[in-house]
């Protein structure tokens, strides 16, 4: 496995192997591997000649009170991890080459960004679809995977690729959880013990939508009611949000149908945590 740091490097590696028309298929992440962001890299690594992962923690996509300082780090675990699956290229760029000084360039995707975090994160997506654009350049990627755990991140990188006329394939993988349903995420790492119990009341939510729902329910508002009053009736948590929007536009729907997906955000002690189930499909474990 190949470990690049810089820009450049990056670029000539993946340019060389477009010359040799080899495809690449990249998974971008903030590291601290689990057993989701290895799903993804498998699911890159059946789908193209070379697998790219890159691991940096984007500080344009943290606000002034969230946790970048604290986000949890570990390249040596991530270096173990990635290779156990076969990646071929880590690119591990640093700070000062993302944004140099004097940097001023930021992507921004309006409307589907407006909803869900974007009401609580303002400036969080700008920052993701800028990091995002930058990395595509630099990989040269044919294809890029992400998870659907953050099914809003999902939609915004979609809609960025299409609206931008991106020579670029976005692949969307299923959530990855733990045994007993969570969502697996770097954040658990905060989650104290009875934290970590609370928590589940975000998968037990989901599960009572996919019930109401296959006995008929389609109203939202009866919806969210119910999903709010499963997560409040458990300790340490705060809901964020809890809606239901369309699945491509974000906005919020009165009437459920296939093409709508449940959004949730709820803090677990200080832990803010996202989930999401998308109607009419099996909501897995």
């Amino acid at each position: 496995m190949k470990i690049i740091k810089t820009i450049k490097k990056m670029q000539l590696f993946s340019e060389n192997l477009r010359l040799r028309e080899k495809t690449i298929a990249f998974v971008p992440t903030m590291g601290y591997f689990h057993e989701g962001h290895l799903s993804l890299m498998k699911k890159a690594k059946s789908v193209a000649d070379c697998v790219v992962a890159s691991i940096y923690v984007n500080p344009a996509q943290f606000g002034p009170q969230e946790d970048f300082s604290k986000y949890p780090r570990d390249l040596d675990r991530d270096l173990k991890m990635a290779k156990s699956v076969n990646v071929d290229v880590i690119f591990y760029p640093q700070d000062r080459d993302m944004y140099p000084e004097n940097y001023q360039t930021y992507v921004d995707v309006e409307k589907v960004t407006q909803n869900l975090c974007g009401v609580s994160r303002p400036a969080h997506f700008r920052g993701v679809t800028t990091v995002c654009n930058k990395l595509f350049n630099i990989v040269k990627p044919h294809i890029a995977v992400f998870g659907k755990k953050d099914f809003q991140q999902y939609v915004t990188i979609q809609r960025m690729v299409e609206d931008l006329n991106m020579d670029l394939q976005i692949i969307g993988f299923p959530t990855v959880r733990e045994k007993d349903g969570l969502a697996m995420s770097s954040r658990n790492k905060y989650l104290s013990e009875e934290e970590r119990l609370s928590a589940l009341s975000l998968f037990d939510s989901l599960q009572l939508a996919q019930r109401l729902y296959s006995q008929g329910e389609r109203k939202s508002s009866v919806m969210i009611k119910k999903v709010q009053k499963k997560i409040n009736n458990v300790p340490f948590t705060a809901v964020d949000y809890v809606k239901i929007c369309d699945t491509k536009t974000l906005t919020d729907v009165s009437q459920i149908n296939k093409k709508s997906v449940l959004a949730l955000a709820v803090k677990v002690g200080k832990t803010r945590l996202i989930d999401n189930y998308v109607f009419g499909e099996e909501l897995k474990i």
